[in-house]
């Protein structure tokens, strides 16, 4: 089924609001080497219309994240990555939020965090990068998973999957396959989206995209609405940037702020 415009639903926002009432999102990753993908994912949940982004990160990542943007709140960490041990606090903190992604620049060192978090947590999640990596498919559940190609093989290797049979695993959840379209896979139906042009392979847009999801997610929508969503607005502010540019000169953090003015 291809994604059109009659397919996006979004969050209803009430003139009798408060701060925090149209969702607060947590944010797990960052690492010595990646600190700009997180901070990507990070501003794309707030252009949703998400009220609340923190980031859990590495401590120098947090200083870093600081320096970028006054608008994400920082919980930082001691040590230069994310390990086993830490996931007790990162289950704490995570009881104040209403949807949590994981993965974006968390680097492939934190195999055992990621498992020991993925396994407890109560939340529901968006998981990324180099999350997906670390995981099987069978210990999943409530879940966005969102690669592209290559991470999806890693899946599937991991979870000892063929794509032929992939739907009697998905259980409750949507796995959005990022590439040339988008599909966004359930246990029942498959999803294209064909928003989007060659100039998404550029880096942190795939950040732009797990931020949009956790932002959507976090205000209420389902897990297929959040990814219909966040793949449609992803790919059209792309498609908006190409002519707008005139070539495939835009930046991930373009897409960020052209973000803004299609959900305006």
């Amino acid at each position: 089924m291809n994604i059109t415009k009659r397919h996006i639903k979004l969050p209803k926002r009430s003139s009798n609001s408060h701060k925090g009432d149209n969702g607060k999102v947590l944010i797990i990753g960052g690492s010595k080497e990646y600190v700009g993908a997180v901070a990507l994912a990070g501003l794309a949940a707030l252009r949703s219309g998400v009220d609340w982004v923190t980031i859990a990160a590495p401590e120098k990542v947090g200083y870093a994240i600081n320096a970028i943007s006054p608008d994400l709140i920082v919980k930082k960490f001691k040590g230069d990555d994310f390990r086993s041990s830490r996931a007790k606090d990162i289950l704490k903190l995570e009881k104040d939020f209403d949807a949590v992604l994981i993965g974006n620049g968390i680097g492939m060192h934190c195999s055992s965090f990621v498992k020991k978090y993925i396994k407890e947590t109560k939340k529901p999640l968006v998981i990324d990068a180099d999350a997906i990596k670390h995981i099987r498919l069978q210990d999943i559940n409530n879940a966005i998973l969102t690669p592209h190609k290559r991470e999806f093989k890693t899946l599937l290797k991991n979870s000892k999957l063929d794509e032929r049979i992939l739907k009697k695993h998905i259980r409750d959840n949507i796995i959005l396959l990022k590439g040339q379209t988008d599909r966004i896979i359930t246990k029942s139906k498959t999803y294209i989206n064909k928003t989007g042009n060659p100039g998404m392979t550029k880096a942190g847009t795939g950040d732009v995209l797990a931020g949009l999801c956790v932002g959507f997610l976090g205000q209420g929508l389902s897990l297929l609405q959040s990814s219909i969503n966040a793949a449609y607005y992803n790919g059209l502010a792309g498609d908006i940037l190409l002519k707008k540019k005139k070539g495939f000169t835009y930046l991930a953090s373009d897409l960020v702020e052209e973000i803004k003015r299609i959900l305006k």
